[in-house]
């Protein structure tokens, strides 16, 4: 399996000089890196070049590196049931750079591309739809960005009694807990309480 995905690999690379600029196999997955200029020249020879063949559309998503320039892999997946192999695409982006849509070749990758954009911030230019799919009207931010709050200043519901949705500021039920991230096995190094009277004699 290893051998066909390298050949693959490296028809990709040779085939698309300039738009792909690497390939690599882990866990029995091919990567490829593109450059996200020339994402729908690479998703389209990977969907009709005859030794490819990744007809199958999975997957668009996002990982977000803060301390990079260029923040965010937009990453692709792909399935080619011809050749029982699985393709990954990793395209580097920044938060003002778009990346061009891929719905002309997968027209499934709408609702993916949207909910890359409303919980990483990715813009894709010639989307018939760019707008968020997730979060609620007005929302402010993009929940999977590293540097995102962890808990918000507004907390939205729905409430029964007044039959509408609810913007309240953020009620935490319980004091901030300090976690020590010991083994519970080895024991803390302080006493627990209700701890105190284990070390009395009877």
């Amino acid at each position: 399996m290893t051998e066909q995905l390298e050949k693959i690999g490296a028809r990709i690379v040779s085939s698309l000089q300039g738009a792909v600029t690497g390939h690599s196999i882990a866990f029995g997955e091919l990567t490829i890196t593109a450059n996200a200029a020339d994402i729908v020249k690479v998703v389209t020879f990977l969907r009709d070049d005859a030794q490819c063949q990744f007809w199958n559309f999975i997957d668009v998503t996002a990982v977000d590196w803060p301390a990079r320039e260029r923040r965010f892999d937009v990453v692709y997946h792909f399935l080619s049931p011809k050749q029982n192999a699985r393709i990954r695409v990793k395209a580097e982006t920044d938060e003002t750079t778009p990346v061009p849509s891929i719905i002309g070749v997968f027209p499934g990758a709408d609702w993916f591309e949207r909910e890359t954009y409303d919980l990483y911030g990715v813009l894709f230019t010639g989307h018939p739809d760019m707008r968020r799919i997730l979060t609620d009207y007005g929302f402010e931010g993009h929940p999977l960005r590293k540097d995102f709050p962890l808990t918000g200043f507004v907390e939205v519901r729905y409430d029964d009694e007044q039959k509408r949705v609810v913007y309240e500021p953020v009620r935490l039920t319980q004091e901030f807990r300090n976690f020590d991230f010991l083994s519970p096995w080895e024991g803390s190094e302080y006493v627990l309480p209700g701890d105190e009277k284990a070390g009395k004699a009877s």
